[in-house]
Parts: structure tokens; C-alpha cells; sequence
């Protein structure tokens, strides 16, 4: 055993004494460059006198020959303090080229010195060709090794398959591209054409790859190369050029790949690895939203925020923008811990200095509710909670009251009794002449809303709780309370728009799911038609009307023209690569209970009015009795609490007169 632990010893120490590849790799070329740097000078002495050994003087041939070593010996020393022998010189760049020039260039001025002070003066081209010999032999080394192994990988490559792309965009972006994947040993691809609409470009190259046309030769030029993945690199387009060249690449049938927008361009990450997949919303052609950042900065910094439903899709996001401008507090109030735990952690990671408070509870629940506000007291209220599913509404329309209408109405008022100074609700276009119960419900939450402004601004918020005082929880309604309500300034408004593109339980992730299982795609209508945006649109739109609310008020987005649902699930099946009816079939399976062929975003009598920002509009409230609606909604509350779902659609349409059950 003793003899068998002394070899185990002697063998590690064998290990330990045996030289490692690099290190033999570093000893040749430390003797390569120290005859590289004396064969430099005697080149240039020996190309001065004519290359003619016999004609070199012997002043000069004893100075070089007693300098020499003493320079060899100096070169190694400073080559090594430049970190020449340290590199990995298989993946030599731009950094090692500077190194090689400074450490050349320090040499350099040691020889002329050196041998000038101590030796004799030499002739001038002596120091000039010796400079550029040795620099040439010592950075050549180098470098060669690399183009070596590089040559050697395209020779392999050369046999492998390459998948044919197509790039659109002959810019910076494109040639940045092209340069990643030329570099990349991970993807097996290669750039065969260029798509290009600046004509002063075709029938020119980049990197040996033609530019072969402008946007009207994709569909040729893809069918002639055969290519099998697009990658469009044109972040400075607007969103309606894009959109219109995307339409053009998505008839192609391949994989389409976008490089998202400038800021990638400005920072230096246009890579291949940074392309992401077309999205649906890049063919709506609308570009995006512009909103006074400004105002909006002024309106949320320093203030204390709440947002209800704050880990839905909405809310989430609203969360998001929130948060990046610099509240004093902002409170997320979520029913769902899993959405109420992701965002937390979102918020914190991105923003670990704000003051976040992340609570669980309803908007259904009335004393955790005011509890909230009397502890927090927020300044203003953005109330994304709702339930918005509209099948699962028609047969729960109980539960879309109490949640959406009467969640509102409790949410409100806690509002209003501790002072906070704005409360928006988030609605949608589905409140404007509903034919199903959770559009009609979030008409009752706009009326709501009006209800309270036209109290508050009559002088009479006082009246508010008294048909509610069961409702609202034993107790939690005193003198104190009416008082504080009946002072309350509180602006209230709503944001009306349509669909969110992405968001839980939308076309889009439905869509995805199905073309991902084979299909079939499901519509429910050919002509249904919807308006569509995204979810950071919708947020900025909800942020900007708060800054423009003065009560009472019903902001509505132009979200230009809608779009078919059959077209939208068609053009996504062309972007995963596959062909509608052919590969993906789509089956048309029926409007579902309380849909409709279309969505208005206004009512005709509400009328538009402008406001600062084009696209955001104010509907003109259409009038109604506030205290008729104030009772009535009594009765719809006890009935919702009671669970009639067989009487409550008559009793909503006695409320909302535009209600019409499909």
C-alpha cells in the first residue's frame, strides 16, 4: 500500500513537471520572435546596400551584431509585458492587432535609440524597413494561424449542407448580419441574396453575396436561391413599410426572422442570435402609439399608485411603465398569487429601489378594499380588474356582475372616501352596445364611474353609500366616512379599447397552440372582424388619459382599421411556415354566445371630441338618471348576490337600455 501511495506521488509530480501544449506553443514563439526581430534589422540593413551581403560596411555589420542581442533580449521583456504570448491566438482580433502595433512601436523606439546613442548612427531607411519587417514577421505569425484554421474549417464546411437566407436590408444592420453568421460555428447557414430597395445598390455585393433587387423580386429570387429562412434587417423602416414587406417574405412559405428596432443597431447586438420571430401585430401596419412621456412623468412622480388586477395582462404592464417613472409607492392589488408573485419579482429585480407593495385580495371583498386605501392612500387608481372571458361570462353572469360591476362600484368608493385624486377604470370596446353580459357589465362599470363624478360634482357624493351600506359591509360606513366622501375631489374616467393583442385568453396564444398541434385553426365567423393593439399601446393609452382627465370623461383610442379574424389566423399560419387550408386547415365553427360579428368603440350618440394626442379621442357621456341607475344597480347587486342567473339578463337590460342578448 505504501509503495502503491509513493507511486500515486511521483506520477502527480510527473504531471506537475510536464509542460502544458500552450506552454510549448509560448516557448517556439518566443524563439521565433527573437530571430524574427533580428532578421527584420539585418533585412533592412542588407535591402539598403543594394542586397548585397559584401556591401554592408563593417561599422555597420559590428553595431548591428553587438546590438542585437541585447535588443532580442529587450524585445522578449516588452513582448511579454504586451501580453503577446498570453492570447489565444486561434481567435485573434481587432484587440491583439493594437497589442502587436504598441508593442512594435515601443520596440521600435528602443532600437533607434539605443543603437544610435550607444553604437553609432545608422542610415534612416535601417530604422524604417526594420520597423516594418519586424512588425510584418511578428504580427504575421499570428495571424496566419488563424486564417489557417480558418481556411481549413470553410474547406469542411464547403461539403456540409448551408441553408440558403435571404436578408432584407443592404444597410449597417445587414452587414452586420451577414458578418455574424459568416463567423458563427453554431449556424449552419449562408446568406445567398440581398434584398435591397435603394436601386443604387442592386447588382453590387456585400462580403460576395449579391444584391439582387428591391422588395417586388423576394418571391423570385426566393424560389430561384430556394431559400429556407428570411431575416429582415431593416430597423429604421416605419412600421407600415414593414409591414408591407413582411407581407410580401410571409407569401414565401419559410421561416421569418426580424431584428426587432434600432436600439440593437445603436448598441452593437445586431447578432443572428437577437432576430426573434415575426409577430402577428408587425403586419397590422399601424404604427405605434405616440404619447407625451413628459406629461405622463408628471402626472405618476412621487405619487402613490394602485392598480387592481395588477399581475393581469393589463395590469401588469401598467405596472411595468409605472414603475419606470418614479413613483413614491406603487401597490399591486391581485387576486391570483402566481400572477401577483411574478410580476413582484419582475418589479424587483428591474426597480430595486422602489417601493413596492404587493397585496393579494378581491376588489369583491369591500373592507380589505377600503382597508388598502385608508392604510396606503393612494393618489391615483388604475382598476384592471375584471373578469373579460366572454363564453365563460354568458354562463356565469352572476359572477361577471359582482366582479366587474359591483367590484367597481366598491373600488370607487373606497376611492373616493380617502381622498385619492383620480381613479381610471380600464374598459373595452365590447361596453358599446353589448349583445353579451360582460360587455354589458363593463357598461355598468363606465356608469359607475359617471354616476360617482356627476354625485361628486353635484355635491352630493353623500348619497352614494346609503342604498349600499349592506353591500359595502356592516360597519364600514359611519358619519366619519360619510363625511370624508362628501368632500371627496376624486376624478373618475374611463379608458375604452379593443382587443389586446397577446394577452391571457386572446386569438393570438389560441392560435399558436392550435398550428402548434397540427391544427385545425379554429374561427368562429369568416367576416368577424375586431380592432386590435398592443398591450404596451393600451398602457400608454391608459396612462396618457389619466393626465388629460378632469372627470366624468370616456377616452377611446383610434386604432384604425379593424382587422378579419380569418386574416389574422391565416397570416399567422404563413408565419410559422405553413400553408393555410393546405398544412393548417381552418375551420369556421360559429359565433359563440354573446359575440358579435364586430366592435364599435363608441356609442352614436357619444360623439368624439380631441384631445392633444390624435389618437386619443373623449366620448361624450350619453346622460342618464343618476339615481334611477343608483337603485337599480341595488337590485342588480342583491340579485348577483342571490345568484339568479336566470333573471339577471332582465334585469341588466332594464339598466343598460343598449344591452341586447344575442
Amino acid at each position: 500500500m505504501q509503495e502503491q501511495a509513493s507511486d500515486n506521488v511521483k506520477e502527480k509530480k510527473c504531471k506537475k513537471r510536464r509542460l502544458k501544449h500552450w506552454q510549448i506553443v509560448t516557448a517556439y514563439l518566443v524563439l521565433y520572435d527573437m530571430a524574427a526581430v533580428a532578421v527584420s534589422y539585418f533585412l533592412a540593413l542588407w535591402v539598403r546596400f543594394d542586397c548585397r551581403y559584401q556591401a554592408i560596411p563593417d561599422a555597420y555589420g559590428d553595431a548591428f551584431l553587438k546590438f542585437i542581442p541585447i535588443y532580442m533580449s529587450v524585445c522578449i521583456i516588452i513582448f511579454w509585458n504586451f501580453k503577446l504570448y498570453n492570447s489565444i491566438w486561434r481567435f485573434a482580433s481587432y484587440n491583439e492587432l493594437c497589442r502587436v502595433s504598441a508593442a512594435t512601436a515601443v520596440t521600435v523606439i528602443f532600437h533607434t535609440v539605443a543603437i544610435t546613442v550607444f553604437y553609432r548612427r545608422m542610415p534612416i531607411s535601417y530604422y524604417m524597413f526594420g520597423a516594418v519587417f519586424q512588425f510584418i514577421f511578428v504580427l504575421g505569425i499570428r495571424f496566419a494561424y488563424r486564417f489557417v484554421l480558418l481556411l481549413r474549417g470553410s474547406r469542411d464546411e464547403a461539403g456540409k449542407y448551408a441553408k440558403p437566407v435571404m436578408l432584407i436590408g443592404a444597410g449597417l444592420a445587414g452587414q452586420m448580419i451577414i458578418r455574424d453568421i459568416k463567423a458563427s460555428k453554431q449556424t449552419n447557414e449562408k446568406v445567398c441574396c440581398i434584398i435591397d430597395d435603394n436601386s443604387n445598390k442592386w447588382g453590387r455585393y456585400i462580403d460576395g453575396i449579391p444584391i439582387v433587387g428591391g422588395r417586388d423580386d423576394i418571391l423570385a429570387n426566393a424560389a430561384k436561391y430556394q431559400v429556407e429562412k428570411i431575416y429582415v434587417a431593416i430597423p429604421s423602416s416605419t412600421a407600415v413599410q414593414k409591414r408591407e414587406i413582411l407581407n410580401i417574405c410571409k407569401e414565401v412559405g419559410c421561416e421569418l426572422l426580424d431584428l426587432p428596432g434600432m436600439y440593437q443597431l445603436y448598441s452593437g447586438e445586431v447578432k443572428v442570435s437577437n432576430m426573434k420571430e415575426v409577430a402577428i401585430e408587425d403586419l397590422l401596419g399601424r404604427e405605434s402609439i405616440k404619447v407625451n412621456m413628459d406629461e405622463i412623468f408628471a402626472a405618476i412622480q412621487g405619487k402613490v399608485i394602485l392598480v387592481t388586477g395588477g399581475g393581469g395582462s393589463i395590469g401588469s404592464e401598467l405596472c411595468r411603465q409605472i414603475a419606470a417613472h418614479n413613483p413614491k409607492q406603487l401597490i399591486v392589488f391581485e387576486v391570483y398569487e402566481n400572477n401577483a408573485y411574478d410580476i413582484q419579482q419582475e418589479l424587483k429585480k428591474k426597480y430595486p429601489n422602489l417601493d413596492l407593495k404587493v397585496i393579494i385580495g378581491s376588489v369583491r371583498d369591500s373592507r380589505k378594499i377600503f382597508q388598502i386605501f385608508e392604510i396606503y392612500r393612494p393618489d391615483i387608481v388604475y382598476h384592471a380588474a375584471a373578469h373579460k372571458h366572454v363564453p365563460l361570462m354568458e354562463d356565469s353572469p352572476c359572477e361577471a356582475i359582482k366582479n366587474n360591476a359591483i367590484g367597481t362600484y366598491k373600488t370607487a368608493f373606497a376611492a373616493a372616501a380617502n381622498g385619492c385624486k383620480r381613479f381610471v377604470l380600464i374598459s373595452t370596446d365590447k361596453a358599446v352596445n353589448p349583445t353579451n353580459i360582460m360587455g354589458a357589465s363593463k357598461r355598468l362599470c363606465e356608469m359607475v364611474i359617471q354616476a360617482f363624478d356627476a354625485k361628486i360634482k353635484a355635491g352630493k357624493a353623500d348619497e352614494l353609500p346609503q342604498l349600499f351600506t349592506h353591500w359595502l359591509g356592516e360597519g364600514l360606513v359611519d358619519e366619519k366616512v360619510t363625511k370624508r366622501i362628501s368632500e371627496s375631489k376624486t376624478e373618475f374616467v374611463a379608458v375604452r379599447f379593443g382587443n389586446v393583442l397577446g394577452s391571457n385568453g386572446s386569438v393570438i396564444p389560441l392560435f399558436k397552440k392550435q398550428i402548434a398541434a397540427g391544427g385545425p385553426v379554429t374561427v368562429t365567423h369568416p367576416d368577424i372582424i375586431r380592432y386590435f393593439m398592443t398591450i404596451p399601446e393600451a398602457v400608454s393609452l391608459v396612462l396618457q388619459a389619466g393626465t388629460y382627465a378632469h372627470g366624468g370623461e370616456i377616452f377611446v383610442l383610434d386604432m384604425g382599421e379593424p382587422v378579419k379574424i380569418d386574416t389574422l389566423a391565416r397570416n399567422l399560419i404563413k408565419l410559422s411556415g405553413y400553408k393555410p387550408d393546405v398544412d393548417i386547415k381552418i375551420e369556421y365553427v360559429g359565433l359563440r354566445p354573446g359575440e358579435k360579428l364586430y366592435e364599435e368603440k363608441l356609442m352614436a350618440e357619444e360623439g368624439l371630441k380631441k384631445t392633444e394626442n390624435e389618437l386619443i379621442h373623449i366620448g361624450c357621456p350619453i346622460p342618464f338618471d343618476t339615481d334611477v341607475f343608483l337603485k337599480q344597480l341595488a337590485t342588480l347587486m342583491e340579485m348577483a348576490y342571490k345568484n339568479k342567473d336566470g333573471k339577471i339578463r332582465d334585469c341588466v337590460q332594464e339598466i343598460v337600455s343598449t344591452y341586447h342578448p344575442a
